[in-house]
């Protein structure tokens, strides 16, 4: 049996019917062109060549978004807003107000840019052992890449591709990936996939739907609260639940599935008792201490 999405303000699992499949008539079209060489600039050559120092120099257990890549992988510095800086416990990654992709430095105003320098630099400035660490690996463009104003593109373009904007390490699939393996920051909204990081590990974020896509889903209630309804956060355009989950987006509502649908299943697929026809009840752990013991 498919998986009904509903409509409905949250906490409330009998609420609105969803209203209907709509379409459009509205034709586009859009012309394809061959992508322009992309080439590495200095600025991120020199930026990645420091990261990858940073990163060696730091404990699994302290990588922004680990774990390391295997043997037969490497990181990927996606252009995401990173500020390293150095304390007293080593090196960690804050990230910016928001990152600049590569792309979108042509469309960057100077000015804007030039507000996410100075709020970089007061972060640096708060951790005092970062310059003279990253002048030690290497990366002695830093200081002035902080204090020069950014005024043209030139100023755009060294911003851009530097260890302050350029490097936040990611595996190949968290950085480029897409379902049913790794959903990946380009291709996933941040929000979304940004809970990847943050998850109990046995709670599954990313489920397949009946019709074969996959979406994102996340609990209605507190862990160990028994109730197994999920509320759909993504599917992806074409899905069969994306008119839905738009007519909640639009209401201010949340689009939810039942305890007993395949989605609901999934998501917690390792907290409940194996073999279970719905999501709803106690942790199977707690369930199994609850049992008499032979």
């Amino acid at each position: 049996m498919a998986d009904t999405v509903s409509t409905h303000p949250p906490r409330s699992p009998a609420g609105l019917e969803p209203g209907g499949i709509r379409s459009g008539n509205h034709p586009w079209r859009i012309r394809l062109v061959k992508h322009p060489k992309r080439f590495e600039s200095s600025h991120f050559r020199a930026a990645k060549k420091a990261a990858k120092k940073i990163l060696a120099e730091t404990g699994d257990d302290h990588l922004p978004y680990g774990p390391r890549p295997g043997a037969n992988e490497h990181w990927e510095m996606h252009h995401g807003g990173s500020l390293w800086v150095k304390g007293t416990g080593g090196w960690q990654m804050y990230r910016a107000r928001v990152g600049i992709e590569w792309s979108m430095q042509f469309c960057a105003d100077p000015v804007k840019v030039d507000r996410l320098r100075r709020e970089a630099a007061e972060l640096v400035e708060a951790f005092p052992r970062t310059l003279p660490a990253l002048v030690a690996l290497g990366y002695e463009e830093a200081e002035e890449l902080l204090g020069t104003p950014v005024t043209d593109a030139d100023g755009v373009e060294a911003w851009t591709d530097s260890l302050f904007n350029a490097c936040v390490p990611l595996s190949r699939g968290n950085h480029q990936g897409v379902l049913p393996k790794v959903p990946g920051e380009h291709h996933y909204p941040w929000p979304i996939k940004g809970a990847d990081y943050v998850r109990f590990e046995d709670f599954q974020l990313w489920v397949t739907l009946p019709d074969g896509t996959h979406g994102a889903v996340a609990p209605v209630d507190r862990r160990g609260s028994g109730d197994g309804h999920v509320r759909l956060l993504h599917v992806p355009e074409g899905s069969t639940a994306s008119d839905t989950v738009a007519e909640a987006q639009e209401l201010r509502m949340m689009a939810v599935l039942p305890p007993n649908s395949s989605a609901a299943l999934q998501a917690f697929a390792e907290q409940i008792v194996p073999g279970s026809r719905t999501a709803s009840g106690p942790l199977a752990a707690d369930a199994a201490a609850r049992s008499p013991q032979p």
